[in-house]
């Protein structure tokens, strides 16, 4: 899913990795912070320290972030599933689980210890808060503080609501699994929670770019067409899955495929062979053995004027060039 996030350290056997997005996200909040949060909070301070504060404040959100995965992945390991990594991308966090949960009781489990998390780190900003953070040579330690219980109070409560795929769906995916015993029918209509919620989003987020509100209708847009995409996907991944449960290739394959020598010419085989059958892909044969396979993409790269000069042979990938 994130091919080009680098891995930064393990934290309990769980590779925690960020993708390149993060930086404009990490970006965004030091800079929304720095120029309107922490100069309200904390009056008569220099910008070098207001950028400070926000830094801090913002390495504390992401801290608090991989801690809400890390709860969904002990859960899940301790349900027996298999966590591949925790990345920090341009939304947040995920934590990408290898197999689906088994049955609705993992799934409420591993769901819920996230938000969970959430409430108890914001419990924790309160308390050091109020305890470390009231006196006037603290105050930007307890605007910090103040800031972290917020956040997380408001991630655990945005995760709660029921639209797939948020925390708060899986659960609801979760109880409608366990009063119907079918996982799809419950993904179905949990993902149509997500449906309707992001295209909620959405519309609040044009809705406020219209009337001028701020910047924020960017981002209510940006996470509403994520959510729509992420629960649509979950629930075409799930029918994908269920169709080719239990099928082998045997079943799955093209039985005497058409194929093509490595003598024919390139016009031969388009206009002869993969037009008439609308076939983009064939195998590549001299007598019983397999050579390798020729596509579209590959006839593609050739001029059409040299079709009739050049033949199979010259252009088929060996199979031995994927072994």
């Amino acid at each position: 899913m994130f091919k080009n996030a680098i891995e930064v350290v393990q934290i309990f056997g769980f590779k925690i990795r960020v993708d390149p997005s993060w930086f404009l996200i990490a970006a965004l909040v030091v800079w929304g912070l720095s120029s309107t949060h922490f100069p309200i909070e904390l009056p008569g301070y220099s910008n070098r320290s207001y950028v400070l504060f926000s830094t801090v404040a913002m390495l504390g959100l992401f801290a608090s972030v991989i801690l809400h995965e890390l709860a969904h992945s002990l859960m899940a390991r301790r349900f027996g599933l298999n966590v591949g990594s925790i990345t920090l991308f341009i939304f947040g966090g995920v934590a990408e689980l290898e197999t689906e949960p088994r049955d609705p009781v993992s799934e409420f489990w591993i769901a819920i210890a996230g938000p969970v998390m959430s409430v108890l780190l914001a419990g924790l900003a309160y308390l050091m808060m109020a305890n470390f953070g009231s006196s006037s040579g603290s105050r930007p330690l307890g605007a910090i503080l103040k800031y972290l219980w917020q956040i997380n109070l408001l991630l655990a409560v945005f995760n709660m609501v029921p639209a797939f795929p948020l925390d708060g769906g899986r659960i609801f995916r979760a109880a409608l699994w366990a009063f119907k015993r079918d996982l799809l029918f419950a993904t179905r209509i949990a993902s149509r929670f997500g449906l309707v919620f992001g295209a909620f989003l959405i519309l609040a987020g044009v809705l406020g770019l219209v009337l001028q509100i701020g910047v924020g209708g960017f981002w209510y847009i940006i996470i509403g067409f994520f959510i729509v995409s992420a629960s649509q996907s979950s629930y075409r991944s799930l029918i994908n899955k269920r169709a080719l449960q239990g099928q082998t290739v045997e079943h799955l394959m093209t039985h005497n495929p058409t194929t093509v020598t490595p003598g024919q010419q390139i016009s031969d085989v388009v206009q002869n062979v993969m037009l008439p059958n609308n076939i983009s892909f064939l195998p590549v044969q001299e007598s019983d053995h397999l050579l390798g396979y020729i596509d579209l993409q590959m006839v593609n790269k050739i001029d059409r004027e040299k079709w009739n000069d050049v033949t199979v042979a010259q252009v088929y990938k060996p199979k031995s060039a994927d072994s």
